[in-house]
């Protein structure tokens, strides 16, 4: 069993910066984060293979957001920049029961779920 919490969350005016922190407990594979804005489905935003040596972004936040992970600490990182009213949401960090071969894109494909951290950017 894995458990997952997320930080770092918060409230940013557009155009500022925020890093989200998750915390595993447990061995982890390749993590990813989501998000869901309130009436719309959770999103995939970015993954990181277990090595670091893959990683993925949805088309909307590349360029401005950064996947990262720190082994020794069991943590993955999201540094979030020129953050837009839009990327406003709840965000979960997410990791799967096993080993895949790259990074998974789709929710179905995580088995362990954080409580989620509400970003929120003011325009």
């Amino acid at each position: 069993q894995v458990q997952l919490v997320e930080s770092g969350g918060g409230l940013v005016q557009a155009g500022g910066s925020l890093r989200l922190s998750c915390a595993a407990s447990g061995r982890t594979f390749n993590m990813g984060w989501f998000r869901q804005a309130p009436g719309k489905e959770r999103e995939f935003v970015a993954g990181i293979a277990w090595n670091s040596a893959i990683t993925d972004y949805t088309e909307s936040v590349k360029g401005r957001f950064t996947i990262s992970r720190d082994n020794a600490k069991n943590t993955v990182y999201l540094q979030m920049n020129s953050l837009k009213p839009e990327d406003t949401a709840i965000y979960y960090c997410a990791a799967p029961r096993a080993y895949t071969i790259g990074v998974p894109t789709t929710a179905r494909n995580y088995d362990y779920w954080g409580q989620g951290t509400q970003v929120t950017v003011s325009s």
